[in-house]
């Protein structure tokens, strides 16, 4: 008898410890734990943020078997006022161990699913890069590349007019140019130079920074079976564009666009007339700029591309040229008229910075110290900051330290005082990542949150690269490693931004195609522009932002009507696309 006693209680433990595991771990995922929703590296950091805890500890169960692997202790409580927050950081970095997990904390819940494995962000930092695959203009998107994205080609761009803010006596108002290939902007279906010129300087230094990790990255495009690397291939896609775009005389047209922003429809139902507008000195200067980063990294390539390279030199000799007759063309889109243009402007009437980059990268690719004299890069270095696309002397920063090796035995560049100025800015990064209750650097100024604040995420990510790779030194890896978990959900609005990636991840972005295919998914691997307390799409919005989004933090909105706060753009792709990879490419 007391067997059966002693059976029946062990039973009915049992199914309490069951029935007590299943409710602990199959609960919905609670919304009050961020945290990277797709993976960490097993030596590297894994921290989550938990909002108004009751509890002091929180376990890593294993999402299979519900087994708790690790507990820990939840740090101080503490405010963050850019989201009007108290949090707990739960830090389980100790834990090792590779697999599936939750973060259960008592009271609160479970997070959503993430991995701890070697190669934990490939897949996120290779879709981002694909993605600029999905903004090709003037082709097919086949399926065999595209998956079920696959789309018929909009905007061949063979019969584009030059309008009369951009004619010349051999290129008459009215007349037809040819300018196909390049990258739709944003989510909408215009090509800007401007835009293009940070973009392809941070994919090409990514290249520069880590040749041997970017050459043996596959993305299956047209172009993977060739001799090129893929970001190589991608890339020349939009270069091809910047080409057709400089004029005979060396100046470089502003943007190539429609009058009128397209509604949201597919690109091959976009039909309204393209036209060319001003030639300008801030995009004849990025262009000036990009491609002389472009020739020395096709010099390589010279069998494959003969006589790339050096037609790329020469156009940006032509294009800097220009910039320096014309330093103060500056494009200013309320003079258009017939047709007047209302879309995006890029206007930018300070382009010190486009002449500093330009001349550095001038300077690096030639070898003549002239281009480095102009540049006049050691006479204000508290202007270099983080780069943005009105902003991007700090380009300069990072090629001049990359290339040192060429010149460090000359005098006359002083790469200890630049190096200086990186390692204090990304210093400042880190000292406020330690102080900060989300423990990311993001929010070290309360600018860091205006439109497309998560390339400011990134950018800041990409600065922290530079520093580990200047030093080594762990803190700036750690640092940068933050900023891609607040891309991926460590954030305060819970949110994955990466399309695709993330159980609650961007759906809805302001992105033409992916709002106009009839396919649920949005096209995968697109950033999202991030908290805006600005919000400027607030009247188009019906009164969806409320409450919740009065904090600058939280200031988003998973829908397409929220141009400011959940567009796409290239330029904020960018640096996600590099700092997601650089981080691979250092953890592998």
């Amino acid at each position: 008898m007391q067997n059966l006693k002693t059976l029946f209680f062990l039973v009915l433990l049992s199914s309490f410890i069951t029935a007590s595991g299943q409710n602990r771990s199959s609960e919905k995922a609670s919304d009050s734990i961020r945290l990277n929703q797709v993976g960490f590296y097993p030596e590297g950091p894994k921290t989550a943020v938990i909002v108004n805890p009751k509890a002091q500890t929180f376990e890593i169960i294993r999402a299979g078997d519900h087994k708790k692997v690790f507990s820990g202790n939840l740090s101080a409580a503490k405010e963050w006022p850019y989201s009007g927050e108290t949090v707990k950081q739960a830090d389980f970095s100790a834990y090792t161990t590779p697999g599936k997990y939750l973060l259960h904390v008592p009271g609160t819940g479970n997070s959503y699913p993430f991995s701890i494995e070697n190669h934990a962000l490939k897949e996120p930092a290779k879709a981002s890069l694909k993605a600029f695959y999905y903004q090709r203009a003037s082709t097919d998107l086949p399926e065999k590349y595209a998956g079920k994205w696959a789309r018929m080609a909009g905007h061949p761009d063979n019969k584009v007019k030059v309008h009369n803010s951009a004619a010349t006596a051999t290129r008459p108002a009215g007349s037809l140019i040819s300018s196909p290939k390049g990258w739709y902007d944003a989510g909408d279906y215009g090509k800007y130079v401007v835009n293009s010129g940070i973009t392809m300087g941070t994919l090409f230094s990514l290249f520069e920074d880590f040749p041997e990790y970017m050459k043996n990255l596959r993305l299956n495009i047209p172009e993977s079976d060739n001799q090129l690397p893929d970001i190589l291939d991608e890339t020349l896609w939009n270069l091809r564009w910047m080409m057709s775009m400089q004029d005979e005389d060396g100046g470089v047209y502003h943007k190539l666009t429609s009058a009128n922003f397209h509604p949201m429809v597919m690109p091959a139902e976009a039909k309204q007339q393209r036209w060319v507008v001003q030639k300008s000195t801030a995009a004849t200067l990025d262009f000036a700029a990009v491609s002389a980063q472009a020739s020395r990294i096709f010099k390589k390539y010279e069998k494959e591309l003969p006589g790339l390279s050096d037609s790329l030199l020469v156009m940006s000799k032509n294009a800097y040229q220009w910039a320096k007759e014309h330093p103060g063309k500056y494009y200013n889109q309320r003079e258009l008229k017939d047709p007047a243009v209302s879309t995006g402007a890029y206007g930018d009437r300070n382009v010190k910075d486009e002449f500093q980059w330009a001349a550095t990268e001038l300077f690096i690719t030639t070898g003549n110290a002239r281009y480095y004299d102009e540049a006049s890069i050691e006479e204000d270095l508290n202007s270099f900051q983080i780069p943005s696309w009105p902003n991007v002397n700090t380009l300069a920063l990072y090629s001049l330290l990359r290339n040192r090796e060429k010149y460090e035995d000359q005098n006359f560049v002083n790469t200890n005082t630049i190096q200086k100025h990186i390692l204090a800015m990304a210093d400042e990064l880190v000292e406020y990542s330690k102080t900060s209750a989300y423990g990311v650097p993001m929010g070290v100024k309360n600018s860091d949150f205006a439109w497309g604040s998560n390339s400011e995420t990134a950018n800041q990510g990409i600065l922290l690269i530079q520093a580990y790779l200047l030093t080594q030194e762990e803190k700036y890896l750690d640092a940068a490693t933050a900023n891609l978990d607040y891309l991926l959900g460590r954030n305060a609005t819970g949110y994955s931004f990466l399309t695709g990636f993330g159980e609650k991840s961007t759906r809805h972005p302001h992105h033409r195609p992916s709002e106009s295919d009839n396919i649920e998914d949005p096209v995968p691997g697109l950033l999202a522009g991030g908290p805006n307390p600005g919000q400027q799409d607030k009247a188009g919005c019906d009164n969806l932002y409320t409450e919740k989004h009065n904090y600058p933090a939280t200031s988003y909105i998973d829908e397409s009507c929220s141009y400011a706060s959940n567009e796409i753009a290239i330029n904020w792709n960018a640096p996600f696309v590099y700092l997601a990879n650089a981080i691979e490419a250092i953890r592998e």
